[in-house]
């Protein structure tokens, strides 16, 4: 896979580094590509310009990649490179970072944006997964297809808790993608049963959100027992 990444500070960077040891094709677009910078990431390959300029994307060769991600610290900067690579370069997959919360709403697929990605919501999110048991928990969004990967504890008291997968009517366009079960993950089938404190992890329309929790943990909520 051949990814592009706007913003070379250290968030870029770091994505960069995870991608390249997974074996995919790097360029990273920063108007302070010097050679110190270059350096932290010698495997990948470098452009020095303003990645909100048309001729720095085309230069890039966006129009050849699969995936373009906007990770500068600049909201407006990364909306600009989004819109650009979606509209004038067709790029399959935009990936960008919000970083001001209040312009999250921004970030969707009218400026070109599949995926948003906030680093105090996931922050959030994931301490609330945490903590939480019975409720349901919005990890984050696909912005184009209005749906979002949700996680829920199940509590021991689920009227679900010792249900058969495939026994299970899910509320419309819900889809049950992984069960982590004693830190270990499972890619359920329809033999595979519910167990309580299983986390069940979802890909489900923003409107089904409320009807899932509803419907797998009814009543009280509870704290999960964190291990001293």
């Amino acid at each position: 896979m051949r990814v592009v990444i706007a913003g070379a500070g250290s968030v870029g960077r770091s994505i960069a580094r995870e991608l390249i040891r997974n074996g995919h094709q790097l360029l990273l677009i920063d108007r302070e590509a010097d050679g110190e910078r270059v350096a932290k990431v010698p495997d990948a390959a470098w452009l020095q310009a303003d990645a909100c300029e048309l001729s720095a994307l085309t230069e890039a060769g966006v129009a050849d990649c699969d995936v373009v991600v906007a990770a500068t610290g600049d909201d407006k900067a990364n909306l600009v490179v989004s819109l650009l690579a979606k509209t004038e370069f067709g790029v399959p997959r935009t990936v960008a970072r919000v970083n001001n919360p209040k312009n999250e709403w921004m970030f969707d697929e009218a400026w070109g944006v599949d995926v948003a990605v906030s680093t105090p919501r996931l922050m959030t999110a994931l301490i609330e997964e945490a903590v939480s048991v019975g409720d349901l928990v919005r990890i984050f969004e696909f912005q184009q297809g209005h749906a979002a990967m949700v996680e829920m504890t199940l509590p021991t008291g689920s009227p679900y808790a010792g249900t058969r997968v495939g026994d299970i009517a899910f509320p419309p366009d819900t889809v049950l993608t992984g069960i982590i079960r004693g830190g270990h993950p499972i890619a359920p089938s329809r033999d595979d049963a519910l167990e309580p404190l299983d986390e069940l992890l979802f890909i489900t329309t923003t409107e089904g959100e409320s009807d899932l929790e509803s419907m797998l943990s009814p009543g009280t909520r509870q704290k999960r027992e964190i291990d001293d």
